[in-house]
């Protein structure tokens, strides 16, 4: 229908749109907007900036999100997609998460209710064919695909702590499976319209959200970000095939854990800590990884640097791993875990080091 310079036009177009679009709604919101997300009130609540500031760029996101859909049905009217019921379930599912993270940055929302409204999220994945294939026993395959959507959305919830993180991590693994989706010649995918625009998102906010930020994503954001990220995670890395078509385990494992490395490092290792100290693991502190990589001597840029290189390094390997690679060995296995267990030990040792002051 299109020829390859067409859409590539096109497609680079639809990236600089969403871009564009979300610089222009958020210095909208900048100007009419200014209590939204901001919690004076909450002594619960500790962040990491001394400041307050409105966190509304979660809205843009979804707007940008459901642009995408349109776009993709204006660009390709004659190929199906949207239709299909795994994406009228993500649909559904990060809708839902929106909606949840709205409630809770205007109102403060019970962790009772959060909990059962992200396990909500998981089962709309899961009841229109989005679930983690590992073991190929329906009742525990639908089990992990649930556990993973909720602990994604804490995780990436877990992250927002510091400028920049979430959004330099959320758009390393959206520009791995957009690699991936293009290496596989896949441009006229649903998948890559809705990648290329929520690149273009995430670089848009990103503008204002790097130190020092003028604004959060806040649980809008990351709450809508936790659920289709876990949807891109089985989609392209927990269910990616070979360069033959083929699954292999393993290799599934081992690149899921590489590209998502970060936030689930991050969590794991505050809710060791937490617990350790008899803390619960959902009161908020100064004590993530990222933190210790600032009273190690970095700056807040420096430490949002230091993880997007990381997230890039992840999106690379996986790129190779399900491009590149068309036979997966054992040595491939240990080469990803061990860099995988590499990054975790790096981040987890950070928080144990003695002589440095750590305010919670």
């Amino acid at each position: 229908m299109y020829s390859s310079n067409q859409l590539f036009f096109m497609l680079t177009g639809l990236f600089f749109l969403a871009l564009v679009f979300t610089l222009l709604v958020n210095s909208v919101f900048m100007r009419f907007f200014h209590t939204f997300g901001i919690r004076e009130h909450a002594p619960q609540l500790v962040r990491w900036n001394a400041s307050s500031k409105p966190a509304f760029g979660g809205i843009g996101f979804f707007i940008v999100f459901l642009f995408a859909f349109a776009a993709f049905g204006v660009l390709f009217p004659n190929i199906p997609g949207p239709l299909k019921p795994e994406l009228l379930g993500l649909l559904a599912a990060t809708g839902l998460g929106f909606l949840m993270g709205l409630a809770d940055d205007a109102y403060n929302t019970r962790p009772l209710l959060k909990f059962i409204t992200q396990v909500a999220c998981g089962l709309l994945l899961l009841g229109t064919g989005t679930r983690i294939d590992i073991f190929h026993i329906p009742a525990v395959d639908g089990a992990i695909t649930v556990l993973w959507v909720v602990g994604m959305m804490n995780a990436i919830n877990m992250l927002d702590n510091m400028d920049a993180i979430t959004t330099v991590v959320s758009l390393a693994i959206c520009i791995a499976a957009l690699v991936i989706l293009l290496l596989s010649g896949a441009a006229t995918e649903v998948d890559t319209t809705i990648m290329i625009a929520m690149c273009g998102a995430l670089g848009g906010f990103l503008f204002f959200n790097w130190h020092p930020s003028r604004m959060f994503m806040g649980d809008t954001g990351s709450q809508f970000l936790g659920v289709l990220l876990a949807y891109i995670g089985i989609r392209f890395f927990w269910n990616g095939t070979s360069m033959a078509g083929t699954e292999e385990v393993w290799r599934q494992v081992s690149v899921a854990l590489v590209v998502f490395i970060l936030p689930l490092a991050d969590t794991t290792t505050v809710s060791i800590n937490r617990i350790w100290r008899g803390r619960s693991p959902f009161i908020g502190g100064k004590d993530h990884t990222t933190h210790h990589l600032s009273y190690a001597g970095l700056t807040d840029p420096q430490v949002a640097m230091a993880f997007g290189g990381l997230g890039l390094v992840s999106a690379f390997l996986a790129v190779i791993a399900y491009r590149y690679i068309p036979v997966w060995h054992t040595w491939h296995t240990l080469l990803y875990l061990g860099y995988a267990l590499a990054v975790f030990s790096f981040l987890f040792g950070l928080t144990k080091r003695r002589g440095i002051d750590r305010p919670l």
